[in-house]
């Protein structure tokens, strides 16, 4: 292949990376890819001899590094509400997320009958819900457990689940029919069996 076509390859791939970086939720995702975006048009703008360009972006990579190590280092403040299945709050977070929470639960629905409602906050933010139903021996069946794109990088749900476990809640339950939940259930510590998941909490 030609070097040059190369060169300009190198370069088509740092700006699509930067591009898509700004279509992340996530703001953890969305540093990360720009910074390898930022870093591969840094050695574009150094082959073609564009100084300015290579200092730009490399500053860029520098201030989403740093915000990263923030990111990381600052330890995620949760707290978690035991509500009413029809608490107002409820009804108003399923209405503001009801696109994306289908995503991952196609059949929920805010009028289903639950008898157990949790909501995540981080600060005065509401980072995630879950709703289900209590077995007799306190096991809560999962229907909704959902967080925000914000916070899905699993520290809202680690928090949850031991919430869950201080409450003295033996286990949860899960079904799901979603492979991207699914992988979230085993990343979380669920066992499967027969497509039903279970995690011991006591």
């Amino acid at each position: 292949m030609d070097s040059k076509v190369m060169i300009e390859a190198i370069g088509y791939i740092g700006s699509a990376l930067v591009l898509i970086s700004m279509l992340m939720t996530s703001v953890v995702k969305l540093r990360l890819i720009n910074t390898v975006g930022s870093l591969i048009f840094t050695g574009y703008a150094l082959m073609i001899q564009s100084y300015p360009t290579a200092a730009m972006n490399f500053c860029l990579a520098l201030i989403n590094i740093y915000n990263l190590i923030k990111l990381f280092r600052n330890k995620k403040e949760y707290s978690v509400i035991k509500v009413r299945p029809d608490n107002a709050l409820i009804s108003h977070f399923f209405g503001l997320y009801e696109e994306d929470i289908k995503k991952f639960f196609p059949e929920a629905d805010k009028n289903s009958q639950f008898d157990r409602a949790y909501l995540v906050c981080y600060g005065t933010d509401a980072a995630g819900i879950l709703l289900g139903n209590a077995d007799s021996d306190g096991s809560i069946n999962v229907k909704i457990d959902y967080t925000t794109p914000v916070y899905r990088d699993c520290s809202a749900g680690k928090y949850l689940y031991a919430y869950l476990a201080s409450q003295h809640i033996p286990a949860i339950f899960a079904n799901t029919n979603s492979e991207i939940h699914r992988k979230y259930l085993l990343k979380m510590g669920f066992s499967e069996n027969n497509g039903r998941f279970e995690k011991k909490l006591a």
